[in-house]
């Protein structure tokens, strides 16, 4: 039976974003993949159009459902929430708005936090009510914005429940709950999901206990004199900001001396690059067509009804789009072949094709890019050639693991409202005040895995 195998880097509970880039990054992937069979065939059966390589029809199903359960079968107005700089670039967003407009009873709006009003006891779009709301933000953010614009419309929909995802898993939203599972007592979580936790700690000065559970004098010192094998990153972050990546980023120094200075870090075991990552084909003028290794990165997106689809990027360290990184189209392997050998095949074709020809086909990608407006903050989103190929087996597995983060942020929940996590979170109680007004209790959300995982591609190691 295939595997897979690698660790998750974190999790976002807060408003993670991506599942409508797989789907536009679907549709140009499947046609590069066609225009490059006609230039030189390659006999393997792929599978573009699983509605697992979808994820925004699950998201938006649960959206629409979450419509029905506050609003019945009466017509209502879904608001997409995004940040006021972010709502002509973020085309993510502008299609979910799009999206949910196009769906028989339902309006779908996008809009700025502070375009939303109270009316007659009910927050309003332009004097329509809101059934219920994606905030693409988190709450750290809403408390910031509230400030500036008194969004009492947006709280109030918050203390409703109407939106998601809720802001009660904010105070478990954030990297150091990693520590519970690879501390003594993670027994209480599935295996599933502390087998592919890596060692986290808080980078705080004092004792503490290593990845092979031996005793360390002081957290600081030993994470500079170790540094090669480790991580830092901020527990509450977005984007790869912050990150340092040890020997991707040599300077121990610079790296220990950021994060003591703006505090509330993380220090996590390096999971091995060669681990997460794959061999693509690449073009550049001056170096014609190459074989490249690119790092890869493998979000999956799901809620308590399941698994909802995947955000595949790929590019250095990090992989973040926000970063520079890119995407990459996701296909099941149909062939009676192992991934291994079908990328391998796939790479020794793409080799083979004249320069030329190659170059046409990215320039026809760019195009198709173009046409879908596949941008972020940054600008034009990056794509590779090839797809990242997974199979059946993968996805019944990926299945179970998600099901198993599920469960395990219902327990890290539990944990929190009975006081255990007091020590590990560093909000502001206005701040916390918000997530205590809409706790989730599985109730509907979206969540994501970052995972660094290999399908069986992944190079040998060094």
């Amino acid at each position: 039976m295939d595997t897979f195998w690698g660790y998750h880097s974190e999790w976002n509970l807060g408003s993670p974003g991506g599942w409508d880039y797989q789907r536009i990054t679907q549709e140009i992937g499947k046609a590069v993949w066609n225009r490059l069979q006609q230039i030189r065939p390659i006999d393997i059966e792929l599978d573009f159009d699983h509605p697992l390589l979808y994820p925004i029809d699950g998201f938006t199903r649960m959206l629409v459902d979450g419509h029905h359960r506050l609003s019945g079968g009466n017509p209502g107005l879904v608001a997409v929430i995004a940040e006021e700089e972010t709502l002509e670039d973020v085309t993510e967003n502008i299609n979910l708005a799009n999206r949910l407009n196009a769906i028989d009873g339902l309006t779908g709006a996008l809009m700025a936090p502070h375009e939303l009003e109270l009316h007659n006891g009910r927050a309003c779009y332009r004097g329509t009510p809101v059934s219920i709301a994606f905030v693409d933000f988190n709450t750290d953010v809403l408390l910031n914005l509230h400030r500036k614009h008194e969004l009492q419309a947006l709280l109030q929909l918050v203390s409703e429940g109407r939106v998601v995802n809720p802001r009660g898993t904010e105070p478990i939203n954030v990297k150091s709950m990693f520590e519970l599972l690879t501390s003594p007592g993670r027994e209480r979580f599935s295996a599933e999901s502390v087998a592919r936790t890596p060692w986290t700690r808080r980078f705080l000065p004092g004792r503490a206990v290593g990845p092979q559970g031996e005793p360390i004098d002081d957290l600081i010192e030993w994470t500079r004199s170790n540094w090669e094998t480790l991580v830092l990153k901020p527990e509450r972050g977005y984007s790869g900001m912050g990150v340092r990546v040890g020997g991707v980023n040599p300077d121990a120094d610079e790296a220990v001396g950021l994060a003591l200075e703006k505090g509330l870090y993380i220090v996590q075991q390096k999971i091995p690059l060669h681990l997460w990552a794959e061999e693509c084909v690449s073009y550049e003028a001056d170096k014609g067509v190459f074989l490249e290794r690119v790092q890869t990165d493998f979000r999956c997106l799901f809620g308590a009804s399941g698994l909802f689809g995947f955000l595949v990027r790929y590019g250095g360290v990090p992989t973040n789009v926000g970063s520079g990184g890119g995407v990459q189209p996701l296909a099941l392997l149909r062939s009676n072949l192992s991934v291994r050998e079908a990328v391998k095949r796939i790479n020794d074709a793409m080799l083979s094709i004249d320069p030329d020809e190659l170059c046409s086909v990215l320039e026809m990608q760019q195009q198709l890019a173009l046409d879908h407006r596949f941008t972020y903050l940054l600008g034009p989103i990056k794509m590779a050639l090839r797809p990242r190929l997974i199979t059946d087996a993968h996805l019944q597995q990926l299945r179970g693991y998600t099901e198993a983060v599920w469960s395990d942020c219902l327990v890290l929940e539990q944990l929190y409202m009975e006081g255990a996590l007091n020590e590990m979170i560093d909000i502001e109680d206005e701040e916390l005040s918000i997530c205590r007004s809409q706790p989730w209790g599985g109730t509907a959300a979206i969540f994501a895995t970052d995972g660094l995982f290999s399908f069986g591609a992944h190079p040998e190691e060094p």
